[in-house]
């Protein structure tokens, strides 16, 4: 799942332990999912996007595969 974590964190000058600490969650969580190699829990997200007061889908945005034609990502 893409995300903007790193951008937001930096927006703030916040470290990754910074993000860590008031999401409660260790800072490998956060690089993990800031790296993209984890997806966060639903209640994760939440907490994240609360923590920089934006909605879940500010933050996040899953990555779409679509078959060629699919008339559900045309756009």
């Amino acid at each position: 799942m893409r995300n903007r974590l790193r951008e937001l964190r930096a927006g703030r000058r916040w470290s990754q332990a910074d993000l860590a600490d008031r999401c409660q969650v260790s800072r490998q969580a956060i690089n993990a999912i800031e790296t993209e190699r984890h997806d966060p829990s639903l209640p994760l997200a939440f907490t994240i996007a609360d923590v920089f007061g934006l909605s879940v889908e500010e933050v996040f945005q899953p990555e779409r595969t679509s078959a060629p034609g699919d008339p559900s990502q045309s756009g």
